[in-house]
């Protein structure tokens, strides 16, 4: 491609609102343009790097004997009710209708389609295990659309399914989905972790994230130095409570006038947060539900759901906290709650001599003390697990690092198969359910983890394997006849080798073109200037490292030829 011929609007400064360094950087090198919150256009260097990565995916999925296929984005809401998901899924599922009113979903992902698939074209055992995948444009409305191209409202994502007669089928496809992914992401020359997830909307038994090592990744990852890995949502850990021996002491009910946050009440009363119980109010399917922690921890959310076996829950309104507690919202405690279920995180159970709000309006009770005072309706694992928790599995300190979550494997098990009633004929004749498994990989969202780590001060540093191009050629001056014969020569040498070149002939001066050559990144430079060819040579210049080589014309080609096979 001839940069004079091509749209590729580089700028100078960082642009406005860019929130990390791929979204400045890819803005700033011209890889992208914004539409509209969460929606992006990718001109031709940033459809290239996609290319790149498609690529890359393609090759490991068909090598595991994964089958492409292409579904529609437009999904119908009765395959969105068989599955149940139609109400659960939440505010992020595009909801359209057609001219005769009839609802569709603009798919964030295709467990209905494809399960409508095979359960019309499978009817054997015979026929499995099988995997079928597609790299599509997705759908999502996200509340907040963040960090460019990361976290956006539509992005192009790779989604995989597998169809298996048993649960030991499944976990080999799995391992080999898994493995697969990891040598995408080697060859996308990224530094990652696989960690476990927790399963989402998306539903199932178990589930692991491939994320990627990155200070500005909106993931927090939870790590053990015995091996243990999982996010934020999913890790398991033990909270230490600190000593508290003290004899229980007789109830007491305190005014606490405009205290209602953890905050607030901790510092009237003097007490420290972790003396406090929290008591939210959530609506779990419908119903509410009184969830208890520590006042210095969050509840997890997810972790909530499992333990209830909840498909959706969120925080009760206003309203609805008045009605059963009898309290504006701040005031809500255990103690005399009736009539609702009560669940308390396992920190809860030690706790002396707590806080609680009084279910009266600027009144909290001190001296509570769990089993005497309130009995919760069970006990489960609900918090966040954070940095400097105890590891479930050795008891060692846990660490957090932050990542971008590139991809997610799901053994969604028989989720969708029982709901949308998707069976085969097994060997001994009888109807069972299909077993399911699910593997996603956002592969506009690699692009811009590939440059969170692929980057210095002076730019993009493309790693060759997804490069827009391999190399760049640079002419010094347009006014120099012999400068412009060498460069096409060698611009036509390469390509005909079967090289992805940018020939950089605009009439700009050099100090431009060599600052946007650092800024677009490409993997290799050739510079081609008078002072070069007086000697007989012409520049390489490794973009990652700075290091530079003369290479005599004649045998410029085959020396750039060479030089690319070291970065491979």
């Amino acid at each position: 491609m001839r940069w004079s011929k091509a749209l590729i609007p580089t700028h100078k400064e960082d642009p406005s609102g860019a929130e990390t360094t791929s979204h400045r950087l890819m803005l700033r090198s011209g890889c992208i343009r914004k539409l509209t919150s969460g929606v992006y256009n990718y001109l031709p260097l940033g459809r290239r790097a996609l290319l790149k990565v498609e690529a890359i995916v393609r090759e490991e999925m068909d090598a595991v004997g994964c089958q492409e296929i292409l579904m529609p984005v437009l999904s119908t809401a009765d395959l969105w009710r068989e599955s149940g998901r139609w109400d659960v899924y939440g505010k992020e599922l595009w909801r359209v209708r057609d001219r005769n009113g009839r609802e569709f979903a603009l798919g964030p992902t295709h467990e209905e389609i494809v399960t409508d698939i095979i359960r019309n074209e499978v009817r054997s055992y015979r026929e499995l295990p099988f995997t079928v995948y597609q790299i599509q444009t997705k759908f999502r409305d996200e509340l907040r659309p963040r960090f460019g191209v990361v976290r956006s409202r539509e992005f192009l994502m790779k989604d995989a399914y597998s169809f298996h007669r048993n649960e030991e089928s499944l976990d080999e496809t799995y391992r080999e989905i898994c493995d697969a992914y990891t040598r995408i992401f080697e060859r996308c020359a990224l530094t990652f972790r696989p960690v476990e997830a927790a399963t989402g909307a998306i539903g199932g038994s178990h589930s692991h994230e491939f994320m990627v090592l990155s200070d500005t990744g909106e993931s927090e990852i939870i790590v053990c130095d015995c091996g243990y890995a999982a996010t934020d949502e999913r890790a398991e850990g033990t909270v230490t409570t600190p000593d508290h021996s003290e004899a229980p002491g007789e109830m007491e009910r305190v005014d606490t006038p405009e205290a209602r946050t953890i905050e607030q009440v901790s510092e009237f009363l003097g007490v420290e947060p972790w003396r406090l119980i929290k008591t939210i109010i959530y609506e779990v399917d419908g119903r509410p539900v009184a969830v208890l922690v520590r006042g210095d921890r969050e509840v997890q959310e997810e972790k909530l759901a499992m333990a209830l076996h909840a498909d959706r829950i969120e925080p009760a309104p206003a309203s609805v906290i008045e009605k059963v507690t009898g309290a504006p919202v701040g005031f809500a405690g255990p103690v005399g709650l009736k009539g609702i279920e009560v669940i308390a995180d396992h920190t809860v159970e030690p706790l002396v001599n707590a806080v609680v709000g009084g279910n009266a309006t600027d009144v909290h009770i001190r001296n509570v003390n769990p089993g005497r005072d309130f009995t919760p309706t069970a006990f489960h694992d609900i918090v966040l697990i954070r940095k400097g928790d105890r590891c479930a599995k050795c008891g060692l300190e846990l660490n957090s690092f932050r990542g971008i979550e590139v991809s997610q494997a799901f053994k969604l098990g028989t989720k969708y198969s029982d709901s949308m009633k998707a069976t085969f004929l097994d060997e001994d004749g009888k109807a069972k359910p299909f077993v399911m498994g699910c593997y996603g990989l956002g592969v506009s969202r690699t692009v811009a983890a590939i440059i969170e780590q692929h980057n210095d001060k002076d730019g993009i540093t493309w790693p060759l394997s997804v490069a827009p191009f391999a190399v760049e050629i640079l002419v010094v001056s347009m006014k120099s006849d012999e400068c412009i014969e060498v460069a096409e020569k060698l611009y036509t040498d390469l390509r005909e080798a079967g090289v992805d070149v940018l020939l950089d002939d605009r009439n700009d001066s050099a100090g431009v073109k060599f600052k946007d050559a650092d800024l677009v990144g490409m993997p290799l430079r050739i510079t081609v200037g008078d002072r070069g060819l007086k000697s007989g040579v012409v520049e390489a210049r490794v973009r990652k490292t700075g290091d530079v080589s003369e290479l005599p014309i004649g045998d410029a080609a085959q020396g750039i030829l060479a030089l690319l096979e070291t970065l491979q």
